[in-house]
């Protein structure tokens, strides 16, 4: 074989560290967003950030103009964070500092009497001092911790506490018991032998009778009926109610009203009745007890009407405002080598990478969602059932970019507008075509079903193949099977168990 030199030309994309990071800050939410800023502003002492003191009324026209310039958006009067990559917004002089620390502090008083100190863990651009109240005060007990806080204080002898502890144990979340009595009786027999079932079931009794009432249950039948015992005894239709929680349980999830009017001797406005009263008990009281944290979405764009225009903004909140520490930054000489010039030199790159990227992450952000309202105005005036097929490719197509970042940037990204907070990809849905040639989008089919379900005739609920022909009638032509399949995304269940008894 022959050896010869040829020359190719082509073109390949290198994922450079800058590109990385580019991509991992534009697919991140903005809780993830705000982890990684704190990480960098810990990591790079070049990047800080910017505290502005000047009331919106205090700033001249010569500043906005200035931050126009550098491509700061302004709203209400108030500039929004954005990403300076040359640094060059300076912010406050060392003067002013040095205005509002006093010379001298009388010998009886500490810093912390003149300056109010922050939480070691809050973030040092959380400003209101209140911003962490829930984080700090809120309550993560779960139902066995509520559970036992009442056991500690209702007075009982050392055994029955015993084994109201063995019952707490055997809890499950929903308040239910996740073994039965007779199980909890043989494991506690090896202790004692003396042991009367009768001791398991009295102390049972106890416990169901904690907050939420209900809990210790063997089953949603014993469940419901100490929920039932707690009433007052002149309550409409509480012997009924007992009744059919006793003992006809099944015919009543099968809705089988004619069976339970004829065993218990009820006329129809009396079971109806006595019906209302059972559902208005909670067959999982252990819901009742938040077990977790509250987890909170933070919208990452704005869209509001103004003049008959859809307007839509980055939400100001979700960032900080960095800059490029001016005091180090000017500490870096060009034909310096040594090492400590190398670490600045290093660093100040690294951040002026990092505010880079975050302006990137910023524009592509605000660009998609642009054309996410463009394309779903009708849906912003009128509601789910004017959604648009929308799919990723079409705003590729718009904003000039690939699929793939379009879906990065649509992921746990939040908008908020009048119709409520939606992540973005719940704008993007697929295509049934209409007899008129159209397209009808999956999500407005959804939001029709669930309007016709909402107005149907409760004695006479619509049929999965009623919906389809009333759907045909408007010109949209779905299988009923993909009904069914809409439906059971929306948590609507059948007909036959959204039947029920006609008003007195």
């Amino acid at each position: 074989m022959k050896q010869s030199l040829q020359l190719k030309l082509g073109q390949q994309l290198t994922m450079t560290p800058q590109l990385q990071q580019a991509i991992r800050l534009l697919q991140l939410s903005t809780l993830d967003l705000q982890q990684e800023i704190q990480e960098a502003l810990d990591s790079n002492p070049m990047l800080e950030v910017e505290e502005t003191h000047d009331s919106p009324e205090e700033k001249s026209n010569d500043d906005r103009e200035s931050d126009a310039r550098n491509g700061k958006d302004t709203r209400d009067g108030e500039s929004q964070p954005s990403a300076d990559s040359d640094g060059a917004d300076l912010g406050q002089t060392d003067s002013d500092w040095n205005d509002e620390i006093p010379n001298d502090l009388p010998v009886d008083t500490s810093w912390d009497d003149v300056y109010q100190s922050t939480p070691a863990a809050s973030s040092p651009y959380e400003g209101d001092e209140n911003s962490d109240y829930d984080s700090r005060r809120g309550t993560t007990d779960s139902l066995y911790d509520h559970l036992m806080w009442q056991l500690n204080l209702t007075p009982m002898s050392d055994r029955d506490r015993i084994i109201a502890m063995t019952l707490i144990d055997a809890v499950e979340p929903s308040g239910m018991l996740s073994i039965s009595l007779d199980e909890i009786f043989e494991g506690l027999q090896n202790d004692w032998e003396e042991l009367e079932y009768d001791e398991i079931v009295a102390v049972q009794h106890r416990v169901q009778q904690f907050d939420p009432c209900g809990v210790a249950s063997q089953n949603l039948s014993e469940c419901l009926l100490v929920q039932l015992q707690q009433l007052p005894a002149d309550t409409p239709l509480l012997e009924a109610a007992k009744t059919i929680v006793r003992q006809y349980l099944p015919q009543l999830a099968s809705r089988d009203y004619r069976q339970l009017m004829r065993r218990t001797r009820l006329k129809e406005h009396e079971l109806r009745d006595a019906i209302v009263l059972i559902q208005s008990l909670n067959p999982r009281p252990g819901d009742q007890i938040a077990s977790g944290d509250v987890e909170y979405v933070v919208p990452d764009v704005f869209v509001e009407k103004r003049e008959g225009r859809w307007m839509v903004e980055l939400n100001p909140d979700i960032a900080p405002r960095l800059r490029i520490n001016p005091g180090y930054a000017s500490m870096v000489k060009r034909a310096d080598s040594s090492t400590d010039n190398t670490f600045l030199k290093d660093n100040l790159q690294e951040a002026r990478w990092f505010l880079k990227s975050l302006q990137s992450r910023n524009e592509t952000l605000l660009k998609v969602a642009t054309c996410i309202v463009e394309k779903q105005r009708g849906f912003l005036d009128h509601g789910a059932e004017a959604m648009r097929p929308l799919v990723l490719h079409d705003i590729a197509e718009l904003v000039d970019m690939h699929e793939s970042t379009i879906s990065r940037v649509t992921t746990q990204k939040y908008m908020h507008t009048p119709q409520g907070i939606f992540e973005l990809k719940y704008f993007f849905s697929s295509h049934v075509s209409t007899e008129s040639g159209g397209e009808c989008s999956s999500t407005a089919i959804r939001a029709i079903i669930k309007k016709l379900v909402a107005s149907e005739s409760p004695q006479k609920p619509l049929s999965d193949s009623k919906i389809t022909a009333l759907l045909a009638e408007q010109g949209i032509k779905v299988a009923r099977r993909t009904i069914a399949k809409y439906r059971e995304s929306l948590g609507i269940p059948p007909s036959n168990e959204r039947k029920t008894l006609g008003p007195a």
